[in-house]
């Protein structure tokens, strides 16, 4: 299937370990600058934690950009269970902050590994995800007399037109998912006999 999961809008859940509390913030982040900007609001929003650990993934597949942070917690015994965790799940553009209010009681390294890991795991058990499908613009230039069945192609390839002009032919901008683009190209070639070639202008 065209695309993948992402978060479907931010999650928190909570966790108490050892008298520590441990709360799991989960946004989307199609960028980098978007994953530090999430970042930054939690720091903001809980001012007076003691750590705000971090992991993000940006992409999905073969093309992904990672980040990752203890925060002051002993290198390696947050950050990295939390990537993990993420890592562990069907996911892209996630990036998850484990924000830490010390109860007194330090849990040793073993201890804070298991902790991060459960708190990462408790956030994605119950986070709502919606599929990113990645869509082309294509352009088409008509002859009146198809207007009609090219818009009925445009609908049968989940198409979703974003402009149309009107002069001595008429102009169409619609956009598509990805995958559906060759098929509806192949469509419009066959109902125009060649004469319609749709020009594509890539990803959006």
């Amino acid at each position: 299937m065209n695309g993948y999961l992402i978060p479907a809008g931010q999650h928190r859940t909570e966790i108490l370990v050892v008298n520590s509390r441990f709360y799991t913030s989960i946004g989307y982040a199609p960028s980098v600058d978007a994953a530090k900007a999430f970042i930054s609001s939690i720091r903001a929003e809980m001012p007076d934690a003691n750590h705000h650990v971090y992991a993000f993934r940006v992409g999905y597949g073969n093309s992904i950009i990672e980040g990752v942070s203890d925060d002051g917690e002993p290198t390696g015994t947050s950050g990295p269970p939390v990537l993990a965790v993420l890592r562990g799940r069907d996911i892209g553009d996630t990036v998850v902050v484990v924000t830490r209010f010390f109860g007194g009681t330090k849990l040793g390294t073993g201890g804070l590994v298991r902790a991060y890991t459960d708190a990462a795991q408790e956030g994605f058990s119950s986070l709502a995800v919606i599929r990113k499908i990645e869509r082309t613009l294509l352009g088409l230039e008509l002859p009146y007399p198809v207007f009609e069945q090219v818009k009925r192609l445009i609908a049968q390839h989940e198409g979703e037109v974003e402009e149309e002009s009107f002069a001595e032919a008429v102009t169409i901008l619609a956009k598509f998912p990805s995958d559906q683009t060759k098929p509806f190209s192949y469509a419009v070639s066959e109902l125009t006999s060649g004469r319609v070639v749709p020009i594509d202008f890539g990803s959006i």
